[in-house]
């Protein structure tokens, strides 16, 4: 566990030096084209998988791939850790991700965030936040644009009950696209609330595609039957690995979830 610090401590300073280095290489896009944006954007998501397969031993693999469809699109992914407010930048020609207001506030970052259209909701504005953010998401998917929930609004460690909000639904039926559900296992590898990174392989599931227009009831029990049960599947193999690496695999389960 003493080289698994180690590693955690080395890759987080050299994280942020990066994150900080493209920040200043960023500010001339700010009066360039959105797509200027997006590169540095793609070249940061990169760096940061190079990092961590190199100093912490964190494989990520994207399975399913070829079933994203062309065009706009409705991602809804599972949430368990900061990874991937960056790591699926490359998987899409103009991701737009849902984010808590917070992010905005961040110096430099917020304004690229801005920029590049990414859509912020202020949790505490209640049904006007979320009529404001379906507009905003149904023009952003017109627009071309694929658009990326997280449909329990927050990050779940691993193994937490499921806790799906109904306001995802909502967007899908106005958006009028089709819809890609997405597991994953990285909250083993990359915790909420910690700065411990822990090898093994980084897994992101890309599951079958559902048409636009099913009702919403049947639309959520869809969505979720499939996160889950392929999340499940993604994190109890990450565990084995886990185990087999050092030894046992760490605990991410809190009181609350």
């Amino acid at each position: 566990m003493a080289s698994i610090f180690l590693r955690s401590l080395v890759f987080n300073v050299l994280f942020y030096a990066v994150f900080v280095i493209l920040a200043i290489v960023a500010l001339p896009t700010f009066l360039m084209p959105f797509r200027a944006m997006l590169a540095v954007g793609g070249w940061w998501a990169s760096a940061s998988l190079f990092l961590m397969r190199v100093v912490c031993n964190i494989k990520v693999e994207f399975r399913g791939a070829e079933k994203i469809p062309k065009g706009p699109l409705v991602i809804v992914s599972k949430h368990q850790s900061f990874w991937e407010t960056f790591g699926m930048l490359h998987c899409f020609h103009h991701p737009i991700f849902i984010l808590k207001r917070q992010l905005m506030l961040i110096p430099v970052f917020g304004q690229f965030l801005t920029k590049i259209g990414m859509i912020a909701i202020d949790r505490s504005a209640g049904v006007k936040a979320l009529l404001d953010m379906t507009r905003r998401a149904r023009n952003a998917v017109r627009s071309g644009c694929q658009l990326v929930i997280y449909p329990e609004g927050t990050r779940r460690a691993p193994g937490a009950p499921a806790d799906y909000k109904t306001g995802f639904a909502q967007i899908y039926s106005a958006c009028g696209v089709q819809c890609l559900p997405v597991a994953l296992n990285s909250g083993l590898f990359w915790p909420r609330r910690t700065f411990m990174r822990y090898p093994g392989t980084l897994v992101v599931e890309f599951l079958d595609p559902l048409p636009p227009g099913l009702p919403k009831d049947e639309f959520i029990v869809r969505v979720r039957a499939a996160i889950e049960e392929a999340t499940g599947r993604l994190v109890e193999a990450g565990r084995r690995e886990q185990e087999q690496m050092i030894g046992a695999a760490p605990s991410y389960v809190g009181p609350n979830g």
